[in-house]
């Protein structure tokens, strides 16, 4: 089993709701064991202002599937959640998830970026990570704690429990 980590994010047609459903969702993929879910958090969108809100989370997987696998079943994911996928970036969304790490891999595909590009300056990534993985150090060698302390910080907030509990 490798260990990946996934980034969820919604400011859509309940983001909290969108968000503890896709935290459902990845505990019943195939050949995965959910191990982990952050808390939910509230950010402000980072692209155009007039849009919602976003709640954020970040869940710990263990799974068999090779990473484009994944991929195929987190898009599907997003699919059944009302996800339509359009040119504009960082648009609103009803649900976004995002393969932030799959183990130690490096990965540069078409399809795929891992270590995902834009999360050593996220607040919304970082913070729910270091919740759920403290320890953890990224491939290239960086420990977690060290890109949250240079992370700006824009006004993240904790909102709720990723299950609902």
């Amino acid at each position: 089993m490798i260990e990946v980590f996934v980034a969820i994010g919604s400011n859509l047609g309940n983001p909290v709701a969108q968000a503890r459903q896709a935290v459902a969702a990845l505990g019943r993929l195939p050949e995965s064991e959910l191990q982990q879910a952050s808390q939910l958090y509230g950010s402000r969108p980072m692209g155009p202002a007039d849009q919602p809100d976003y709640v954020n989370a970040v869940v710990r997987l263990h799974t068999r599937l090779g990473p484009l696998a994944l991929l195929d079943q987190l898009q599907k994911i997003e699919r059944e959640q009302g996800r339509v996928r359009k040119d504009e970036r960082w648009g609103p969304r009803t649900l976004d998830l995002d393969l932030l790490l799959y183990g130690e891999q490096v990965i540069q595909h078409e399809r795929l970026i891992v270590p995902h590009y834009g999360m050593k300056e996220r607040e919304f990534v970082l913070l729910p990570l270091a919740e759920i993985a403290p320890a953890l150090v990224l491939p290239c060698g960086t420990p977690l704690t060290e890109l949250v302390a240079r992370c700006p910080r824009n006004g993240l907030e904790i909102l709720a429990d990723a299950t609902g509990e």
